[in-house]
């Protein structure tokens, strides 16, 4: 991973466009390909990124008068994050090694294993291939084939954030590359799933799946009881 404490300019050039004036930053370049810029606030949110795969080129030659270097970030539909560097200030790199992925809780845990007893919850003609498909990058929590046959990857969440939907993006893509399992789908299943990481699933062609812990361990829902 590459760190840039950098006085930058970034533009964002695509379906939709963005402008973040010149101002200091972190400019973070991770391993898979992905570029993230973030601000000392906003929490974990980036101010603007560009998710893999893209690449990023260093086009210094072609730096507007008075910055110190370009860089261009284009991903496969062509979109471009154009980032305009005034000064660097920190500039590093890190080996972090292969992560072991999130460590499920209680109920993830169990939503993974009710879920692989119920495949049918995700439609008819389902079937399970395996839990824990291992992966380079971390287990894969459900593999299973659709009424056509198709392969589809599973990633199970209580609460349904982007950082999943990006966790199954990467899946999705290491996937893809075995030409015995691809053509592979993706469904991102959670109890409750934040209408941002719907939109982003959705955009990527990944199905969104609601959920419903206690009808999946055979038990009623109480919400709307009085008593």
């Amino acid at each position: 991973m590459r760190l840039v404490i950098a006085r930058c300019q970034v533009d964002y050039v695509g379906r939709l466009t963005a402008h973040l004036p010149m101002a200091k930053r972190l400019l973070m370049i991770k391993n898979d390909g992905s570029v993230l810029v973030h601000s000392d606030g906003g929490s974990y949110k980036p101010l603007n990124w560009m998710s893999p795969p893209c690449w990023l080129e260093e086009r210094d030659g072609d730096a507007p008068e008075g910055a110190k270097a370009l860089w261009v970030v284009t991903n496969k539909a062509g979109e471009e994050l154009r980032i305009t560097i005034e000064e660097i200030e920190h500039d590093s790199a890190h080996e972090l090694g292969v992560d072991p992925g999130l460590v499920k809780d209680g109920v993830e845990a169990h939503l993974q294993e009710l879920l692989a007893e119920h495949i049918e919850t995700l439609g008819p003609g389902y079937s399970l291939i395996r839990r824990e498909y291992m992966t380079a990058i971390g287990p894969v929590d459900i593999l299973c084939r659709n009424a056509d046959g198709a392969t589809v990857a599973v990633e199970i969440k209580r609460r349904g954030e982007i950082d999943g939907v990006e966790q199954l993006t990467r899946y999705l893509e290491l996937l893809n590359r075995d030409p015995l399992l691809a053509p592979v789908v993706g469904v991102f299943a959670a109890q409750q799933i934040k209408p941002q990481a719907k939109t982003l699933a959705e955009d990527r062609g990944i199905r969104c799946l609601t959920l419903d812990y206690n009808a999946l361990r055979g038990t009623e829902s109480s919400e709307f009881r009085l008593f």
